[in-house]
């Protein structure tokens, strides 16, 4: 599971990347840096919330995993609200590239998040058929 979610913070990463360099070569640099921001506090908050939802995840009972899985998104709210008051108030940023890079990245998760879902739906069924009597 860890593994899987530093794979999505990974993948967050790269569309930050892609979106500063489609804002450098259609726009300009202040939008490329704008749009790494955003980027960048996306796969932030949720590499926060991997380290602190999935630590010693490892012989959990299922109840503290998802105590864990709370704890962890509680954080990643407070880490992004923290980033995006720090940025608009210190940097000269554009808007618009900041918050699209973020929402690809808030994107991102959300597919992985469903992805995981079905796939462990998918396991459920697989293993419920397995042990049926003939």
């Amino acid at each position: 599971m860890r593994r899987q979610a530093l794979w999505v913070v990974v993948g967050q990463g790269l569309v930050a990347l892609a979106g500063a360099v489609i804002c450098y070569v259609t726009r300009d640099a202040l939008s490329a840096s704008s749009a790494l921001i955003g980027g960048g506090i996306g796969a932030s908050a949720t590499l926060v919330q991997v380290l602190i939802g999935l630590r010693n995840s490892a012989g959990r009972t299922p109840q503290d995993v998802v105590r864990g899985f709370y704890r962890g998104s509680a954080m990643k709210l407070v880490v992004t609200v923290v980033l995006f008051v720090l940025v608009l108030r210190r940097w000269r940023i554009a808007p618009a590239p900041l918050f699209l890079t973020y929402m690809a990245t808030f994107l991102v998760y959300w597919l992985a998040l469903a992805r995981t879902f079905r796939t462990q739906v998918q396991q459920q069924a697989i293993r419920s058929m397995e042990h049926r009597d003939p």
